[in-house]
């Protein structure tokens, strides 16, 4: 080969090498720029991605139940392009277990199980008042008890589920009838284990709370020994969210109160219409239906100072007899500024 030639063959070799090298970052620079793009389309669709609303329900007649039997729920958040799941609990504390580890977003408990959850350090706001819960508790006893006066409870063995409303109940009765706790035996159990322990006899007493009270009094004929409204207790039940949902999902949160409280407003104006829902759906008495929505009461409030009172004098009850190790300031779990916005929207 002349050095013409060979010239032309080195140059042509290296214009051939260029080439491909031209062509392979060209190639890279496509893949790249179609990873970017894939990139922007898994965080527009991680952007897009619904966001899931979970909400605690416990019981069979409030207002959370009838809405979930009603869809109402799921048809606000739909049009806010999120979707909700439920979870069903039988007692308060539960709620704030699944509040702690993310899994619930939402829930309905009375102001013991929000003592416990601030004791325990669970983040978390109670963002209304459900009811002022005087009509809420009571201790029931078998038809056929002999006990006749609190004062009578010492000795005896008590079913409880620790850390619900009645558990706070329960200590003020006791205190009521100048008994300390280490003079009954207090058996912690929750609803679905109580009343079969009440109903053979296993215990001589259930501190409870609706509808497990008229439930109990309606289907065994037992009796309540002495309610909440009996002694003016006073304990608010609140609406609780958790803190790291309202911070993410302020608009939401509007949401889920105003939703409520459309549908709280449609239950207490719809009474029999709702009872018969409840009976048809729920395969219960009508008498215990019509008279677990008497006693309930429910309303949507802010926390006055009236009901944050109440929640702290519980608080420091509590502390006083032991119950809980840790003196709380309780305001500092309590939030009203997402339900005022949420029932100025809704409306007188």
């Amino acid at each position: 080969m002349s050095q013409t030639n060979q010239a032309a063959f080195y140059w042509s070799r290296l214009l051939l090498a260029s080439l491909l090298l031209l062509l392979t970052a060209c190639a890279n620079g496509q893949t790249a720029t179609g990873g970017s793009q894939q990139g922007q389309t898994a965080a527009q669709a991680g952007a897009k991605e619904k966001v899931v609303v979970n909400i605690g329900i416990q019981g069979s007649t409030g207002i959370l139940a009838y809405a979930r039997d009603k869809g109402i729920f799921e048809k606000a958040f739909a049009q806010a392009g999120a979707e909700v799941k439920w979870h069903e609990f039988a007692s308060g504390p539960p709620h704030f277990e699944a509040i702690a580890s993310g899994r619930l977003d939402f829930g309905a408990t009375g102001g013991t199980p929000v003592i416990s959850a601030q004791t325990g350090g669970v983040d978390f706001k109670a963002i209304a008042v459900t009811s002022d819960g005087k009509r809420n508790n009571a201790i029931v006893i078998p038809k056929d008890s002999p006990i006749t006066d609190i004062r009578e409870l010492k000795g005896k063995k008590i079913a409880v589920a620790k850390g619900s409303s009645a558990y706070n109940f329960l200590y003020m009765v006791l205190d009521r009838a100048g008994l300390k706790a280490d003079e009954v035996q207090i058996i912690h159990l929750q609803p679905d284990e109580a009343r079969p322990a009440l109903d053979t006899g296993a215990v001589d007493a259930w501190s409870a709370w609706e509808p497990y009270v008229t439930t109990a009094l309606v289907q065994t004929q037992a009796k309540a020994l002495v309610t909440g409204e009996d002694l003016n207790i006073f304990a608010p039940g609140f609406l609780v969210a958790r803190t790291g949902f309202t911070s993410e999902h302020p608009e939401l949160t509007v949401l889920f109160l105003k939703t409520y409280e459309e549908t709280r407003r449609y239950y207490v104006a719809h009474l029999d219409e709702v009872t018969d829902e409840l009976v048809k759906t729920r395969k219960l008495e009508r008498e215990i239906i019509s008279r677990v929505l008497q006693n309930s009461n429910p309303i949507l409030s802010p926390v006055t100072p009236e009901f944050a009172e109440a929640h702290q004098e519980q608080a420091d009850f509590l502390y006083s007899v032991g119950a809980i190790k840790k003196k709380l300031d309780t305001s500092q779990v309590l939030d009203s500024k997402f339900v005022e916005q949420a029932l100025r929207e809704a409306g007188p």
